[in-house]
């Protein structure tokens, strides 16, 4: 593995478009373009969504398990692609098959979040997605997403000069 497929909190944010509360990846242990992506979410009490899930027994939300794994599988499709992310490109999150949620996650918890590219087809990738915390399951889907790419501005004509009239 090389230093190139680790990427820190700095080079992650140059991939997702997501910030603070809602980049939910902390670091990316592995990436292999066309292959897989191994990433992790550091799970602390302190996270915004604690607060009313549940206060009395905090649980992260199954839908933010999602959305973690969605965004190492958007890194994933960045790399494989061999695209850097801008303003004018995107992958978006397009649809979700076989969810399950098998544990819950709570405050303390290292969340690993594995993602495997098993095809891309007419511009949907479809990938393989699994969440574990300490080697056990916690969550699992298959994951599809989309890129997007908007053509950049055209460039505003010049006023026309001469006389009207």
């Amino acid at each position: 593995m090389s230093e190139s497929d680790r990427l820190d909190i700095a080079a992650i944010m140059r991939q997702l478009p997501h910030r603070y509360p809602f980049l939910l990846v902390d670091r990316v242990l592995e990436c292999v373009a066309g292959e897989h992506c191994l990433a992790l979410k550091n799970v602390t009490v302190n996270e915004p969504f604690f607060q009313g899930h549940f206060p009395h027994r905090p649980v992260m939300p199954g839908v933010l398990i999602i959305e973690a794994l969605a965004q190492a599988a958007g890194i994933l499709a960045f790399k494989t692609a061999k695209v850097v992310p801008d303003v004018n490109t995107r992958f978006y999150f397009v649809a979700i098959d076989n969810a399950r949620f098998r544990k819950p996650v709570e405050p303390g918890d290292q969340l690993m979040l594995r993602v495997e590219l098993k095809r891309s087809f007419k511009g949907i990738w479809k990938f393989e997605c699994l969440a574990q915390v300490e080697g056990k399951e916690v969550a699992s889907a298959e994951i599809m997403v989309a890129p997007e790419t908007k053509a950049p501005p055209e460039p505003k004509a010049p006023p026309r000069s001469g006389a009207t009239g």
